[in-house]
């Protein structure tokens, strides 16, 4: 019996260490807390307070109004938790902006209701939270808008409220996956076109005219007006969406790849100040892109993130032994680690100045500090000691903090394996490269660095994994071709 209890227990404690660690959501101040509290009430208000405007009113009236009133306080609350839980690092002015569009429709629900069909009121709210926040938080609220209207008269035929539904839910699935604003311009098309033919084939032929209504735009039940709408609105709402990522801090597909671009000011200006620094920066994308497929995350935000985790190299490039011709190296002339130590440190806090000054979004930025976390500089740590200089440990240690997602943790994984992979000897064997890859991940482990990751042991375990793969297809050898004097042979 103590045997099965001692093994039961040792397969909880291997159980309970597999898991992924809580990731802790972003605190988020009393004042914003405080207005998120105030939209919240107004759209309970707003969708509940016809109900008090019959007459005569009674205690089921009253009755009818408090539960109304509470379903939507509720319904809100659970879209702000769903976002929180799809996004744990969702940030307060992105959730002002999801409760802020549901007031926004339900107000307009009011105003507008009898002139606007509700595919141009819903589906254009979910393209934006799809494109910044994710698929399942746009699908929430694509569920709250749609079922709550504040008008009881307001009856939304049942057809009509399924192609909703349908097209609203393509939408959020599909504009959470997006990667360009070309993909974009052909939602925006396809969608009021599938909606124009589900309502032709579900509601009736008879409610479609073209031009014979000096309003047609807005003829609420005529197909082809809801159809060309709703075609506008999302026109418009592709238009407004870079505006909504700088105002918010809103992170999409398309915008990610923008950034990615090597033509861009920052990235060219690491490619001809610091080659040394973008070859090496180049290398280790490969392997923090490879590891975060292998794990399911976010590949684009990885790629872009690695381009600019070492820009803060461009204050002072020769200080930095990939962008030395093997001359003169600055650390040897001034022989002083503690000096040295503050240089390596100066490349984290220029580069989240570089980022300031060229407006990286705050998830890129990230990557600048987090990447480096709170690891020792071991070199300088270790001529400190040889000089026997009098030391604090701290100071010959990065200023953090240490990870706070697993794209940033991928990176300081891939980074500290780069160099050690390509010093290899190339005839080394898998089992060989897969230990340094081991090696080097145990020691950031065992220092506390990927502590606040997120990471499971199963996904380091992949990672391990996608290192060994990568280095298995860039140490190839290459044959030495025979040379004459005249000519070379390919």
């Amino acid at each position: 019996m103590q045997n099965i209890t001692s093994t039961l227990k040792k397969l909880f404690y291997l159980w309970k260490r597999s898991q992924v660690p809580i990731k802790q959501p972003i605190k988020i101040s009393k004042v914003d807390n405080l207005i998120i509290f105030l939209i919240c009430i107004l759209i309970s208000i707003i969708s509940s307070y016809k109900l008090l405007l019959i007459s005569p009113l009674n205690i089921s009236n009253i009755f009818s109004w408090l539960l109304t009133f509470t379903e939507a306080y509720v319904s809100s609350w659970i879209l702000i938790l769903v976002s929180k839980k799809e996004n744990p690092t969702i940030s307060s002015r992105q959730i002002i902006l999801i409760v802020t569009l549901l007031l926004a429709v339900q107000a307009l629900k009011l105003v507008l209701a009898s002139n606007i069909s509700p595919l141009s009121l819903i589906i254009p709210p979910a393209l934006i939270i799809s494109q910044g926040m994710g698929s399942i938080t746009a699908l929430v609220w694509v569920s709250i808008a749609s079922i709550s209207w504040p008008e009881p008269e307001v009856a939304v035929n049942s057809n009509l409220f399924f192609i909703l539904l349908v097209c609203a839910s393509v939408v959020s699935l599909l504009g959470g996956r997006i990667r360009n604003r070309a993909q974009l311009l052909q939602l925006s098309i396809f969608v009021p076109i599938g909606s124009f033919l589900s309502q032709w084939i579900l509601i009736g032929k008879d409610k479609i005219f073209l031009v014979d209504k000096q309003e047609f735009v807005f003829a609420n039940g005529d197909l082809f007006s809801d159809s060309l709408l709703l075609a506008i609105v999302l026109l418009f709402t592709i238009l407004f969406i870079p505006i909504f990522e700088s105002i918010f801090g809103l992170l999409t597909k398309a915008r990610l790849l923008e950034l990615a671009d090597k033509e861009k000011p920052l990235i060219r200006r690491l490619s001809l100040e610091a080659p040394g620094t973008f070859e090496h920066t180049l290398l280790i994308c490969g392997l923090a892109e490879e590891a975060t497929r292998m794990i399911g995350g976010d590949i684009d935000l990885i790629k872009t993130g690695a381009l600019y985790h070492d820009v803060g190299k461009l204050h002072a490039p020769n200080w930095f032994i990939e962008n030395q011709d093997g001359t003169n190296n600055p650390h040897d002339e001034i022989d002083d680690p503690i000096r040295s130590a503050e240089v390596l440190q100066a490349h984290v806090d220029e580069g989240l100045k570089y980022a300031r000054k060229n407006r990286l979004p705050k998830q890129i930025a990230n990557f600048i500090p987090e990447h480096q976390g709170t690891l020792k500089m071991g070199y300088f740590f270790h001529k400190a000691k040889e000089k026997k200089i009098k030391i604090n440990e701290n100071d010959f240690r990065y200023n953090g903090p240490v990870p706070q997602s697993k794209e940033t943790a991928i990176l300081m994984l891939a980074d500290g394996c780069e160099a050690a992979l390509r010093a290899m000897n190339i005839m080394a064997s898998d089992q060989e490269a897969l230990e340094t890859i081991s090696k080097i991940i145990y020691s950031r482990q065992k220092d506390g660095q990927l502590n606040d990751s997120n990471l499971s042991r199963g996904e380091i375990f992949l990672i391990k994994r996608a290192f060994l793969n990568v280095w298995k297809r860039i140490r190839h050898r290459r044959i030495q071709y025979p040379t004459s004097k005249n000519n070379t042979f390919s």
